[in-house]
């Protein structure tokens, strides 16, 4: 698979499927090595997606400098040129629901029907939970406190822990560590831009349609706050599902609300 340049860095990126053109933007921490599944994934029974690594993380390039959530947002757009895309649906999830949100404001015509997934507005409209305070720990201790933050029915003060349903196989990979240190420098220049995320004076300018689709039980990103996210973005849909940071590998119909909406077909549900 190809990397190419991309304004300051060269960025590793893949190509999965048929169909609409769909960019699938990652969360912390995740580059396209974590998913071995991914050319086999719900989206791309559907649509053609690009994926890719961004800046500071797998494959792509690392600079040790300050990054800005703007160069996130620049960066997927310089991409969508390189492989001549002039728009595309946006799937953001996590942290890369930050990154979608800052590409839809700073790039518009770039997008067309916009998912934010388990993400949050920042500033007034609340942030996620600041991962940076779980740096440096071991990782028995890391999965301690981070696993009730994921999921409001972990409970690590127990033993053994209550593991909350679909987290089992999750332990390994929300457990793992950058493994040098130029991986773990550019994690942390992810953490620090994530903290600066705010754009909700900026959110009643999407013009995209968008799905806001998140957890019941996530603390990371609150339900308040993507409540709140949905209530600033003109006619945004706002789905909640049985789970929590990691509900899309929890509910089932997760990822098949997703595709409906990106084809025009969601019926709205928001669960209490």
């Amino acid at each position: 698979m190809p990397t190419a340049l991309v304004r300051d860095i060269e960025v590793y990126y893949e190509v999965h499927g048929s169909g609409e053109h769909t960019l699938l933007i990652s969360g912390t921490g995740g580059d396209l090595a974590r998913n071995p599944s991914r050319g086999e994934g719900p989206l791309v029974k559907h649509f053609q997606v690009l994926m890719y690594d961004q800046r500071g993380l797998g494959q792509s390039g690392k600079p040790d400098a300050d990054y800005t959530m703007s160069d996130y947002a620049d960066d997927a757009a310089a991409l969508l040129d390189v492989v001549g895309w002039p728009a595309c649906n946006v799937v953001g999830v996590s942290f890369g629901g930050m990154v979608a949100q800052h590409l839809a404001i700073r790039h518009p015509d770039r997008v067309k029907r916009l998912v934010l997934a388990c993400s949050s507005a920042g500033g007034e409209g609340g942030a996620s939970h600041d991962l940076r305070e779980l740096e440096g720990l071991d990782p028995e201790e890391r999965l301690r406190r981070w696993l009730p933050i994921l999921d409001s029915r972990n409970d690590t003060s127990s033993t053994p822990w209550t593991i909350a349903p679909g987290f089992e196989m999750m332990l390994g990979s929300v457990a793992a560590q950058p493994a040098d240190a130029t991986r773990a420098m550019g994690a942390r220049r992810q953490l620090e831009a994530r903290a600066g995320h705010d754009v909700w004076e900026q959110l009643p300018f999407i013009k995209s349609e968008t799905l806001v689709i998140g957890g019941l039980y996530d603390q990371q990103a609150s339900v308040k706050n993507q409540e709140m996210l949905a209530e600033q973005i003109p006619g945004a849909k706002l789905i909640f599902c049985d789970g929590g940071h990691i509900f899309l590998w929890q509910e089932p119909s997760a990822w098949e609300q997703i595709v409906a909406f990106l084809q025009g077909r969601l019926q709205e549900r928001v669960a209490n």
